[in-house]
């Protein structure tokens, strides 16, 4: 349920781990260690069937009872439609999502599968709009999708291990430096003037080597306050930990809902009524909301898609961010390859017009955006919660990766748009490191 806070702000729900109760959230304090080992030995001990479930958007009613039933990962490399190979594997695990328009029947408890975790990368998504995708990737461990399927049943409580070694987290190093970030920022600002976009989101990388086990650190991310889609997501060699505010696309009883962020201020009197006062905020949100309902009217009924809030000032951590709640009444027939096609990428982190803006950005941009920028969240029958991966974090086996950046218009500042940067990643880097 939602609560609203002065100022209008919404204190958004917590998604949690399946076992989440005191002591697991103890541990992520970094109050009690996990499992021994550092690196990849330390990410190897979280998978498996019986490790605990913290997917973005699964089922309260169904956590602590989650058992991982099959597994498909996909590289860019492999080639083929990420979004027809989601749709078909699930199918093939008991998860028919080819008619999203009608409501899901009830779950039943016990059998079959409950539902499954599904990620796709930004990559993937670019790959999905038709657009160029040759930034090198700054984690290549990381897949470009992946759907964990789930069944019910009680999950076992895992197994103490050894005490788990120190947690170190090492400087952060940047995959373009301030001036490189504010002269991208100009070059999107010069494609503006010539008339290829109308604005385009640009994101900066940055990694630390670490030495422990980084699932803590991921897990302490997932639950920062407003993280609507706080959470974990773990894979052979690898590991994402979301706290996203943001809905890509939610999909219940044939309705769906994106809700889009653009705009940000530090969270305080002064700065709301600066974001509420910005007409350079308010212009970029709209034009990122005009493109929301274009790509949901691609897969609507006819006449259906509505703007239900436009600019509501809500706030994640200390920082302020203006979102829109856009929504529409599903076309007959339409299945989550369709939806995908539609959605992803988010327009929120890409620009207007989409195809355009993903061409500067892969241009600009020095590397890939990895887990950021993409989906992730749960998927059932008749049911899809998907998030978008801003406010994210990724693990391999010797680097934890972070990305942030914003939305550039005409009247964007350079340096404004690179101290907007820092200050979204910052309560990121804070909690990774522990503090």
């Amino acid at each position: 349920m939602r609560k609203v806070e002065p100022y209008g702000v919404e204190t958004l729900p917590q998604v949690y781990a399946a076992d989440r109760g005191p002591a697991a959230l103890a541990a992520d304090r970094g109050l009690a260690p996990l499992v021994t080992g550092s690196g990849p030995a330390a990410l190897a001990a979280h998978r498996g069937p019986t490790a605990s479930i913290e997917v973005p958007g699964a089922p309260a009613a169904c956590r602590g009872a989650l058992t991982e039933r099959a597994r498909l990962q996909w590289h860019l490399r492999d080639g083929g439609d990420p979004a027809t190979l989601a749709e078909e594997f699930l199918a093939a695990h008991g998860l028919a999502l080819h008619d999203l328009s009608r409501p899901a029947t009830a779950h039943q408890h016990g059998t079959g599968v409950c539902g499954a975790a599904l990620y796709l990368s930004a990559a993937a998504g670019a790959h999905l709009a038709g657009a160029p995708t040759t930034a090198p990737e700054p984690a290549p461990t990381l897949p470009d999708l992946t759907v964990v399927v789930y069944g019910h049943h009680p999950t076992p409580a895992d197994p103490a291990g050894p005490p788990a070694s120190a947690w170190w987290l090492g400087e952060w190093t940047e995959s373009w430096t301030r001036r490189q970030h504010a002269d991208a920022v100009t070059s999107v600002r010069a494609a503006i003037g010539r008339g290829d976009v109308y604005q385009t989101n640009l994101v900066g990388h940055a990694a630390a080597r670490y030495s422990g086990d980084p699932l803590p650190a991921l897990r302490r991310l997932g639950a920062l306050p407003g993280a609507r889609y706080g959470g974990v997501l773990t894979g052979d060699g690898w590991a994402i930990g979301c706290a996203s505010p943001e809905t890509l696309i939610e999909v219940t009883d044939g309705q769906l809902i994106t809700r889009p962020i653009k705009g940000t201020r530090p969270a305080t009197a002064a700065g709301r009524a600066e974001l509420l006062a910005s007409a350079k905020e308010r212009a970029e949100h709209v034009m990122i909301v005009d493109l929301e309902r274009n790509d949901l009217a691609r897969i609507a009924r006819t006449g259906t898609v509505t703007v239900d809030e436009l600019f509501t000032v809500r706030r994640w951590c200390d920082l302020w961010q203006a979102e829109s709640t856009v929504r529409a009444a599903a076309a007959d027939g339409l299945g989550l390859a369709d939806l995908l096609r539609a959605t992803c990428p988010g327009g929120s982190v890409t620009g207007a017009p989409k195809r355009a803006a993903l061409t500067h950005i892969n241009a600009l941009e020095p590397v890939g955006r990895g887990a950021s920028m993409g989906a992730l969240g749960w998927v059932a029958p008749g049911r899809v919660d998907l998030g978008l991966t801003i406010r994210t974090a990724a693990a391999d086996g010797q680097r934890l990766h972070t990305w942030a950046g914003g939305g550039i218009t005409w009247d964007s500042d350079p340096a404004a748009e690179v101290a907007e940067a820092a200050a979204k990643t910052a309560p990121i880097r804070a909690t990774l490191a522990g503090r």
